[in-house]
């Protein structure tokens, strides 16, 4: 197969290939974005039904809350007036609070007022709650009746699901103690459901609950999203489940925008695969051929006369021209080929010189391995164990000779064992003393300098804002001043500087703190001081923050010292910022107004010519 076939098939198959990719990412990636975007949707639908639920009861507990907290309803309980309940318990009252039943309670959970309206009719509803005397013996909100707390939550009824609030009897000051409860009811009626999902508009059934369902729960099919919520009445038990049925709008319109973008996609992948094997065999695959014919052609007939001589100014064009200089080249080097070749039997004279240097380094290692050996049997054990037999007091004086004549011998040869390795000892010394002195000097080249980086200073302080933790930010605004602005760009080690920033911001925002307040201010101001020699960047951060006493306003800089805890301050970030600023070549101080009146902290930074700069950064 030649390379026009080869060159194709490749195309074929990468179209073919970005086609599934394009395929898979669209089922994998695209469609279930669209899906889960709906399910995102319904879920924040449910959350709105079940807010919109929630502030129901919210507004019926309020005006259970008005009316427990009445002086009126305070001494109804006391004294059973039947005036009050035929001057305020009215079916207007009632129409207008847009309660279905009103109650009474006392402490022991007696009824001492009952009323239930059919708000469609102006009839007795006929409530099963409200025909007792009094709240049932395992009613959940007896505790609440005897601490005095409101309450809320859905009851199952005869009439249906009932939405309940209760406030305390409490004497219209909001004091007590109290002397009962007002508990207002709602039935959670159709149309009620049809308004909580108008408020939301969207589509909201109430459905009787179900075992073995979750509190939330989402079901697809191909047109609609249904998202269930499941709902417990006072006692805990489930009373009741709401579904929100949200269309499938956004998938089937992503459907058919992934359709129609896949439908272009190939009709343009053909038109271009179609597009790019025309012009890659015009362009490319044509004048290959061509050279490659040429190639086959010398191969066969080696005549290395032949040229290509093709006429184009492109790769193609160069690679043929290259070629016949390639084809030039050889010709040329065939026939040095032939002249040279009767200069190779000289280079056999060079094996042998080589053989006579290998000779002559061989006595070097042999010198080396003899001093190696006579080193090796020096008699130092021997002369040790003479030593210590001497020191030991030897009893024979004959034994005491012989032992300091071997000492004598033993010392002659240890010393001339000595001296012949003293040369050698002096020539490693003077080695050594060569590599230490070339070490120091690529120690000393290699130090490590600062770099000198262009900088803003409004972007520095953002950038060292970006490193504070979210707990010092929230607690402090940077005020940059207008002279940040106004200096435009220094050259600093902003890498240094940037850490300093963020230790006086933490510091500035923990002094916020220990003043008692919320929220503070650090004000961040700039200049540039002009001396004979150099410029300088003086920093000013001035905080609102607790001030600091004078005492120690030249020991906020030790190590170890810190005004704050120990557990939560080691007394280590300003005494690093003076240690940093020293390196750069500037100073670090402190002022303050005394305890509670802020503090200020001052830097001053050489500041780098742009020539210096290009040169620290090009280290």
């Amino acid at each position: 197969m030649n390379i026009r076939f080869k060159v194709i098939a490749l195309i074929a198959v990468i179209f073919a290939i970005l086609s599934l990719a394009e395929i898979l990412v669209e089922r994998q990636v695209v469609m279930p974005s669209f899906a889960e975007l709906e399910r995102t949707d319904a879920r924040s639908t449910m959350r709105r039904i079940d807010y919109a639920l929630d502030l129901t009861l919210e507004r019926l507990a309020l005006s259970a809350t008005d009316w427990g907290n009445w002086a009126d309803t305070y001494r109804f309980v006391q004294d059973h007036n039947p005036e009050y309940i035929a001057a305020n318990i009215t079916d207007l009252a009632l129409r207008q609070l847009n309660v279905n039943v009103m109650l009474v309670v006392d402490l022991d959970g007696r009824f001492v007022l009952s009323r239930d309206l059919d708000l469609s009719s102006d009839r007795p509803l006929g409530l099963d709650l409200a025909a007792r005397k009094a709240l049932p013996d395992d009613f959940p909100w007896r505790a609440s009746l005897r601490a005095g707390q409101a309450a809320k939550g859905l009851l199952q009824t005869n009439r249906g699901i009932l939405m309940l609030a209760a406030a305390p009897v409490l004497d219209g000051n909001g004091g007590g103690p109290a002397h009962g409860m007002v508990i207002l009811g709602r039935l959670l009626s159709p149309a009620a459901i049809r308004a909580i999902g108008a408020q939301t508009q969207t589509q909201l059934a109430m459905l009787a609950p179900a075992a073995g369902h979750t509190s939330a729960e989402l079901i697809e099919s191909d047109t609609v999203t249904q998202i269930y919520r499941s709902f417990d009445d006072l006692y805990g038990r489930p009373i009741m489940r709401l579904r929100v049925d949200v269309p499938r709008e956004v998938t089937m319109r992503g459907r058919r925008a992934v359709i129609y973008a896949s439908t272009c996609l190939i009709a343009a992948a053909v038109i271009v695969l179609i597009l790019l094997v025309v012009v890659l065999s015009r362009m490319i695959l044509s004048p290959l051929a061509l050279v490659t014919r040429h190639a086959v052609a010398l191969g066969e007939d080696k005549d290395l006369t032949t040229r290509l001589d093709l006429k184009r100014d492109d790769e193609i064009g160069v690679l043929a021209h290259e070629f016949d200089r390639m084809v030039e080249r050889v010709a040329h080097s065939r026939t040095q080929l032939v002249d040279q070749s009767y200069q190779a039997g000289f280079a056999e004279l060079a094996t042998g010189v080589l053989h006579n240097l290998g000779n002559a380094m061989t006595p070097i290692g042999v010198r080396l391995a003899s001093l190696n050996e006579r080193l090796r049997l020096a008699p130092v054990a021997d002369a040790e164990e003479a030593a210590a037999e001497l020191c030991g007091g030897a009893a024979d004086t004959a034994r005491s000779a012989d032992l300091k004549e071997f000492l004598r011998l033993a010392c002659r040869d240890l010393g001339r064992t000595l001296s012949l390795a003293q040369d050698d000892v002096a020539v490693v010394t003077r080695q050594a003393g060569i590599i230490q002195t070339a070490l120091t000097e690529q120690l000393r080249s290699a130090r490590n300098q600062h770099v000198i980086e262009p900088v803003r200073l409004t972007e520095l302080v953002a950038q060292s804002l970006e490193i504070v933790p979210d707990a010092s930010r929230a607690r402090l605004l940077i005020d940059a001043d207008d002279t940040l602005r106004g200096l435009g760009v220094v050259r600093v080690a902003r890498t240094v500087l940037r850490l300093i920033l963020q230790n006086l911001i933490i510091n500035a925002a923990d002094a916020v703190r220990d003043a008692g307040k919320e929220r503070g201010v650090l004000r961040v101001s700039a200049e540039i001081l002009h001396e004979a020699q150099r410029q300088q960047l003086h920093l000013h951060c001035k905080d609102d923050g607790v001030g600091i006493p004078a005492q120690n306003l030249a020991r906020v800089f030790e190590k170890g010292f810190s005004t704050k805890s120990s557990e939560t301050n080691q007394g280590i970030g300003l005494h690093w910022c003076a240690n940093a600023i020293n390196a750069l070549g500037g100073r670090i101080w402190a002022s303050s107004d005394g305890p509670g009146r802020g503090a200020s902290i001052h830097l001053i930074v050489p500041l780098a010519d742009r020539e210096t700069a290009s040169l620290t950064g090009a280290a």
